[in-house]
């Protein structure tokens, strides 16, 4: 009996643990290569892991609700060809103590990979540079030495199964594009990838999808949510408070990363804020006008602002910096080219904030669609690392909770947020009379090294001018 030994791979977002959040096989089932076998839950989204072997499950290293190190077993696989092929050719030298247990994803999926790591297990890499490795590819025709160790052991007069195990991993390291594969019946094993190396990407499986290939049956395969709070025994009392605990709740995952960055943002940046009323009324007149007239195509409020927001940050570029450390102790302030625009979203797994690379060139209606898109990623838990690490100002429309108005602690290592509370009708003066208006309350939150008042209200009022009069400044953007 030959097992393998499967370590939890490289996430490649530079994090060293991951809890798992529940299995999708059993001991005792029998796995293909590259089908997910566990989600895992990392400081940035929720990923499924799949299986670089094929066999049956031997054992599972770990419960659900356990935080799992990279490079530590996730699960032993034993695989079955190979042990017949044991008991049909000569032995063979014994090989290093640990090679055959601690195969490592590393190994097993480079096929696809360039210049860099490119062999982690979500397919966003790590750069380039001094002790990248990579792992030379047989030959197209030639006979992989799995691939002849198999049919050593098939007599002449038996005729090779259909569809055998894959013993090596298909071109496809990203797990969006498996369960877009997944879900519509594609295998992944027969698409020709036009990514490097023959990769396949997202729109190879597309193009698959497209033609009719798969089956159109195919659906997820779920499994229930761990809880995150765990019972307190009932005679645990806080020493403080004296008062009995109900739960006990880890803070692990997204909400411990949250909780850092929150706490480097408070220890670190000398904050302060700014806000403004604001009376929206001819910008919600405005878009009602165009629903009326497009209701399929009109970008929601919140893309109008972003759209004003953006206008502001090229008008005051300091508020779209990042204060940085230098080599000799000092600090100095990094200035950048276009905008990376975060979207504060918040999600089951707490509060998500990807961004929207370069929107400084996008209309209105390419940040509407652009927002709705984050947002429902965010929420499925499937936001890459990059769009929620590249942001250089953040947007945070806290009005849909209900609330007016929040000091905002901000988004570090970024310099600034501005928040948008609710719209709602207000008493306001207008040319000397008192009516009712759509109001709304915007919030700026800066960093003070590397601006004063003066830009952050100069700022601010550019944006709520562009609301108060939204025709005037569109015709300029």
């Amino acid at each position: 009996m030959a097992i393998k030994v499967f370590l939890l791979p490289d996430l490649g977002e530079g994090l060293t643990e991951a809890d798992l959040v529940n299995w999708l096989v059993a001991e005792g089932d029998s796995v293909a290569v590259d089908q997910p076998i566990a989600e895992v839950e990392t400081a940035k989204s929720l990923v499924e892991v799949p299986s670089p072997f094929a066999g049956t499950v031997h054992q599972l290293h770990g419960a659900p609700g356990d935080t799992m190190d990279v490079g530590k077993p996730l699960v032993s696989v034993e695989d079955g060809a190979a042990a017949a092929a044991e008991s049909a050719a000569p032995a063979p030298a014994a090989p290093a103590a640990g090679d055959e247990r601690a195969q490592s994803y590393r190994e097993e999926e480079k096929a696809g990979a360039s210049e860099g790591s490119g062999n982690v297990l979500i397919g966003y890499g790590t750069p380039g540079g001094a002790g990248a490795t990579r792992r030379s590819r047989a030959p197209r025709g030639a006979a992989t030495p799995q691939a002849a160790t198999a049919a050593a052991v098939l007599p002449a007069d038996t005729a090779a199964p259909q569809a055998p195990l894959r013993a090596v991993a298909p071109t496809v390291i990203s797990p969006l594009v498996r369960k877009l594969a997944r879900d519509h019946g594609i295998d992944v094993a027969t698409l020709t990838g036009s990514g490097t190396q023959g990769l396949v990407l997202r729109a190879d499986v597309q193009t698959a999808i497209d033609s009719g290939a798969g089956t159109s049956d195919a659906s997820p395969q779920t499994a229930p949510a761990v809880p995150l709070r765990t019972a307190a025994s009932l005679d645990d009392a806080d020493a403080r408070s004296g008062r009995g605990m109900a739960a006990r709740t880890p803070l692990k995952g997204v909400r411990k990363s949250i909780a850092q960055a929150m706490s480097t943002s408070r220890r670190e940046i000398p904050e302060a804020t700014v806000w403004v009323d604001v009376d929206a009324t001819e910008l919600v007149r405005m878009r009602s006008k165009l629903k009326t007239a497009d209701p399929h195509n009109t970008p929601g409020l919140l893309a109008f602002i972003a759209r004003f927001t953006l206008a502001g940050l090229d008008r005051y570029p300091e508020l779209n910096t990042r204060v940085q450390e230098t080599g000799d102790g000092g600090q100095e302030i990094i200035s950048f080219s276009g905008v990376n625009l975060g979207i504060a979203a918040q999600t089951d797994r707490g509060l998500m904030v990807p961004s929207i690379a370069n929107a400084q060139e996008m209309s209105a209606r390419q940040l509407d669609a652009e927002v709705r898109r984050l947002a429902a990623v965010a929420r499925e838990g499937k936001c890459t690392p990059a769009e929620l690490t590249r942001g250089t100002f953040t947007l945070n429309n806290y009005g849909v909770f209900g609330v007016d108005g929040s000091a905002a602690i901000i988004n570090y290592p970024e310099v600034a947020i501005l928040g948008v509370g609710r719209i709602i009708d207000r008493p306001w003066v207008v040319d000397g009379e008192l009516q009712v208006r759509k109001v709304t309350e915007l919030t700026l939150t800066f960093d003070h090294r590397v601006c004063d008042g003066g830009t952050a209200g100069g700022f601010l009022r550019y944006v709520a001018d562009a609301i108060e009069n939204p025709g005037s400044v569109l015709a300029d953007l």
